[in-house]
């Protein structure tokens, strides 16, 4: 157990997450990250390192890498501790402080900030007996090495934004990319559709994967079909999932949180319905909630300055402006 009441902890080492620390470091407040992940930067570093961002302002395009490696630079101006492949397992109030206990030890904190995206996350899989076979090999769910695929034939399965921007971003790359969606219209952003449309990528809708055929871990073809019943086969190098996440936030069910879904319901000062636990990110849900990584960060200095408001009730609410502050 560690004796030192720090003024916030921060559960969830995403950009959300990442970001608070910094504008904690800007009240000059004791700051904590818990993650259960192995390094920060959550879904960014564990599903798709290597995928250009372009809805975070100033950036007309990052990969998501960089971005996090910006994020965690800006993150240590509060001089956190940082504790990864730790989960957060219950919170219990213990006069002016919380004590936070997890699946390796007990912290304790005056306050609490929940950022931790969709929670724990496992890929949707298509649901074939042999998808297994080819897992971790020619088989994916996310991509962290863009050059395995080059002069390949992929397969990307999907038809959401994941699924559509690594066709693009595959085209150049592999020797040929097919895209397969089990319905007519795609859920990606619109000007990703129509640059889909534009490419060289073949489209292949209304279909799905009826059988995946190799050997020795390895995808040799893919037997796709319509709702009609016919069969079209494909010689296929490489197949990439994007289906989505089942996701779960785990042992935060069971604190007493106000939820909607697998989301936490927070008002407009980001606070939850317990007293001193506030929320930010993905996580979080409110009357025309929009789950964008740039809503979070605006949502992090909002939880933050309340969270500071709420340790030291003298502190000023609105904090001096950044430039101000450093110089």
């Amino acid at each position: 157990m560690n004796n030192e009441i720090v003024d916030i902890t921060i559960i969830g080492g995403g950009p959300t997450g990442l970001f608070a620390s910094f504008y904690a470091g800007m009240r000059e407040m004791s700051v904590k990250i818990i993650d259960s992940l192995p390094q920060l930067g959550g879904q960014l570093i564990e599903l798709y390192p290597d995928k250009d961002i372009y809805d975070v302002g100033g950036f007309p395009k990052i990969l998501a890498k960089d971005f996090v490696a910006n994020l965690v630079t800006q993150a240590h101006y509060s001089k956190p501790e940082i504790l990864l492949g730790e989960t957060a397992m219950s919170a219990t109030r213990d006069g002016d402080h919380f004590i936070l206990k997890t699946d390796k030890g007990v912290h304790l904190t005056r306050t609490i900030l929940l950022t931790a995206g969709i929670g724990a996350f496992q890929p949707r899989k298509i649901g074939l007996p042999e998808e297994v076979l080819f897992e971790g090999n020619t088989l994916h769910y996310s991509i962290k090495d863009l050059t395995i695929f080059k002069d390949k034939n992929v397969l990307v399965c999907g038809g959401g934004d994941s699924a559509v921007d690594w066709s693009l971003m595959l085209e150049d790359i592999a020797s040929t990319v097919t895209l397969v969606h089990r319905r007519e219209r795609f859920t990606a952003h619109e000007t990703s559709v129509n640059q889909l449309m534009e490419s060289k990528v073949d489209v292949k809708t209304s279909r799905a994967v009826k059988v995946i055929e190799g050997e020795d871990g390895k995808v040799s073809s893919i037997v796709l079909a319509e709702k009609d019943g016919t069969e079209e086969r494909l010689d296929v190098d490489h197949l990439i999932v994007n289906y989505g996440n089942i996701s779960s936030l785990g042992p935060l069910k069971d604190w007493g949180l106000e939820m909607d879904r697998n989301s936490i319901m927070v008002n407009t000062r980001m606070e939850t319905n317990i007293e001193g636990i506030y929320a930010a990110g993905d996580v979080t849900n409110y009357e025309g909630k929009v789950k964008l990584i740039a809503v979070g960060l605006g949502e992090a200095p909002i939880a933050v300055n309340h969270a500071k408001a709420y340790v030291d009730p003298k502190a000023r609410l609105q904090p001096l402006h950044s430039t101000s502050i450093f110089s």
